[in-house]
């Protein structure tokens, strides 16, 4: 599982350092991809080609599900870890989420997110108020 909250910095020429905490489990491959509220989405291989096939099973006959599935892949980047545990971000994918040099990757459980550090605490003050009064029956199903 991806779990925590690490702060790396993006280089010049747009590499981000992986925590060390991940890098076994990503040393196999990974895809880079837009994720949701314009940050990004960092899947082991296996897991964003089962999330592909499961969008792509979705009826496109769905204005929403088509550009749901058009946006995951066409902005997919497979990737390995170089020998330090860095991958490259795209130019297109550091101008989607903001990302300049301060970096936040947070882990989301199967799979990593990158944001901007300065979106991700915008993110956090935004949305305390609902993470704190998610009455878990309506919202989360009975998680909690």
């Amino acid at each position: 599982m991806f779990l925590g909250t690490y702060t790396p910095k993006l280089d010049d020429k747009g590499r981000l350092t992986l925590p060390a905490k991940f890098r076994e489990e990503l040393a196999g491959g990974l895809t880079v991809t837009k994720g949701q509220d314009h940050s990004l989405a960092v899947y082991p291989r296996e897991e964003f080609a089962a999330r592909a096939r499961k969008a792509a099973a979705v009826s496109r006959t769905n204005p929403q599900a088509r550009a749901f599935i058009r946006n995951l892949a066409a902005s997919a980047d497979e990737q390995r870890p170089d020998s330090q545990g860095r991958i490259t971000l795209s130019a297109a994918h550091r101008e989607y989420a903001g990302l300049v040099k301060e970096c936040v990757v947070i882990g989301s459980v199967d799979f990593l997110e990158i944001w901007d550090a300065e979106s991700w605490s915008r993110y956090q003050e935004e949305t305390e108020a609902d993470f704190s009064s998610a009455d878990s029956d309506d919202v989360l199903g009975g998680l909690l």
